[in-house]
């Protein structure tokens, strides 16, 4: 039996919990002030506070991690994906902690992980490539260079991560220079690390990816290949196994390009090869995804392997329990649940859950990191559940999934689930012949969806951490805010630790004393930029400031012309409808 700590959170983090109970080790799970009561935190058999609110404080702590791992007495570390999974400095330090890194080579991260020099290894084995800078960038002049030379669009990348974080995609030269530093700012903010690159962009392709497990040793197999196509802000929103309108040649060059590839490295653990499919059938390497994929279900679904316990088994020195690409049995469709409003453009719609109905029946999993009372925290991701449906065909599998779609119920945040449901019915998606590309839903199905209620603003979920005596022995506590707030309600004073955030005029939120018009917070975030002086003249729709919230960039614009004034400052956390700056 092994001790592994899990150094994430959410369904991915629960999903590792119980591959650990099934495969007979014992699980240790880290969580932040707002997830003290988590379902990860209360499921795991070892649960380590990691002091702190943002991403940066805990989940991407790589000392504060490794620490708790050695107080847990672990002896492995699952990082799940996203967050510090595909962090070569992480897995390093977990090595050189004497744990075991549930993933690859720190080797293996750098060269594949990295985009850059991934497109180099692709060229080397034979991958077609699309036309790109191969090294990171310097600055958003070379990226104008670049799209002078080989036209627009280009789209500019994240050299780190994935989960569509630090992509940006070009089309005028005029916004070459926001798009850079805003792609940087999300590289930075999701992965910690800034570098990114810039490639010519295929317009209307089609999203596949191969799923391989290496054993460390240049053995590495393709488990099999989905289609990810239905994406909105270059993120993916509905994945299904196997990829549908392949020939038998292309599924045998996507799935041993995957394999050399990785065999190239000596790929150890679970791990994904993206490519993209032109409408002239022309396939183009995108890049390694050095991690377990949010997607994996539908693979597990249609080949009855389980990627988790596989990622255990290649760790712990017992090789791969596979010989080659396993047989596919029937067809899985995942849909991913996030607070999202498709009717607001997919804006972050965090809350609390008041009430959830999950649905059932034949083939139906529901992989949750949440129930009924806990809230979608503003600070992290979006993705708060997927539903997983295998049928023995794609019709039936489809069928399926509409049927299960239709009986969940979430009350409280806005969810994707009404875009779901809509890809699901559309003849582009369920016909003979996929009609759908990786931009298909901005570009056709957005206009379609009517905005959601939006979920009150969750209150603060902070811990205040106390030192305190017991037993003649100094411990910290940690007491939840809102209780300090009520006791000190209840006592007719403030509590330190306890107090709520200031309103910047919440009085008179929409400034009619004063002749002013508010610009209000359309999700709830932390404001990263203005991108208009204080005291300049706007008008109605020019966006003034970006706000940073579960690590997607959202512009605000102006909801009136006139001057304005900047009310909030770079660097505070605001709540949905709070005032950031007034227009006079």
């Amino acid at each position: 039996m092994s001790r592994i700590l899990i150094a994430n959170r959410g369904e991915i983090a629960v999903r590792v919990i119980r591959a650990c109970a099934q495969n007979g080790h014992t699980s240790v799970a880290v969580y932040a002030d707002q997830d003290a009561t988590a379902l990860h935190a209360q499921l795991a058999d070892i649960a380590i506070a990691l002091p702190g609110t943002t991403a940066a404080q805990t989940y991407l702590n790589i000392e504060a991690i490794v620490a708790a791992a050695k107080t847990a007495g672990a002896d492995a570390v699952h990082p799940g994906y996203g967050f510090l999974s595909e962090n070569a400095d992480f897995a390093a330090a977990v090595e050189d902690a004497g744990l075991i890194f549930i993933g690859p080579t720190p080797e293996s991260i750098t060269t594949l992980g990295d985009k850059v020099t991934a497109r180099q290894l692709a060229v080397s084995v034979g991958a077609p490539l699309a036309p790109g800078i191969d090294r990171p960038l310097k600055d958003a002049a070379e990226v104008e260079d670049f799209a002078r030379e080989h036209g627009l669009p280009i789209i500019i990348k994240a050299a780190h991560g994935g989960g569509g974080r630090g992509m940006k995609i070009v089309r005028d030269l005029a916004e070459v220079a926001g798009a850079f530093e805003s792609a940087t700012r999300e590289a930075i903010e999701a992965f910690g690390r800034p570098e990114c690159f810039v490639e010519k962009f295929l317009e209307h392709p089609r999203h596949v990816e191969v799923q391989v497990v290496g054993d460390g040793q240049g053995r590495v197999v393709a488990v099999g290949d989905r289609d990810c196509s239905a994406q909105r802000r270059n993120q993916k929103l509905v994945e299904e196994a196997p990829a549908p309108n392949l020939t038998a040649d292309q599924r045998e060059r996507l799935q041993r390009s995957a394999e050399a590839i990785c065999a190239e490295v000596d790929y150890r653990g679970a791990g994904t090869v993206e490519f993209l499919l032109a409408a002239d059938g022309t396939m183009t390497f995108l890049e390694v995804n050095t991690r377990l994929q949010v997607e994996h279900p539908v693979t597990e679904a249609v080949t009855g392997v389980d990627l988790v316990t596989e990622q255990f088994r290649i760790a712990f020195g017992e090789g791969l329990s596979l010989s080659a690409t396993p047989e596919v049995r029937g067809h899985a469709i995942e849909l991913r649940i996030n607070a999202e409003d498709p009717g607001r453009g997919f804006l972050p719609t965090p809350g609390r859950i008041e009430a959830l109905t999950v649905p059932g029946g034949p083939g139906v999993r529901w992989d949750s990191g949440v129930r009924a009372g806990d809230t979608v925290q503003p600070a992290f991701d979006s993705l708060f559940a997927k539903l997983i449906v295998h049928g023995p065909d794609r019709a039936t599998a489809i069928a399926r999934t509409i049927t299960a779609a239709s009986e969940l119920e979430v009350a409280g945040p806005a969810t994707v689930l009404p875009a779901s449901l809509a890809i699901l019915r559309h003849p582009a998606f369920a016909g003979e012949v996929i009609g759908i590309d990786t931009q298909w839903i901005e570009s056709e199905l957005l206009p379609e969806f009517a905005p959601q209620d939006r979920p009150a603003p969750a209150a603060a979920e902070g811990l205040t951490r106390l030192e305190i005596e017991i037993d003649g022995r100094m411990t910290t506590i940690g007491l939840p805010d809102a209780l300090l707030t009520a006791l000190g309600s209840a006592g007719g004073g403030a509590v330190a630790g306890g107090g709520a955030a200031g309103s910047n005029g919440a009085d008179d939120p929409d400034g009619s004393a004063d002749g002013s018009t508010a610009v209000s917070a359309p999700v709830p975030g932390s404001l990263v930029d203005f991108l208009v002086d204080d005291g300049a003249e706007v008008a109605e729709g020019d966006e003034v400031a970006v706000l940073s919230a579960m690590k997607m960039e959202t512009r605000v614009s102006a909801p009136a012309a006139g001057t304005l004034k900047h009310v909030a400052s770079v660097g505070d956390v605001v709540s949905v409808g709070e005032a950031i700056a007034r227009i006079r």
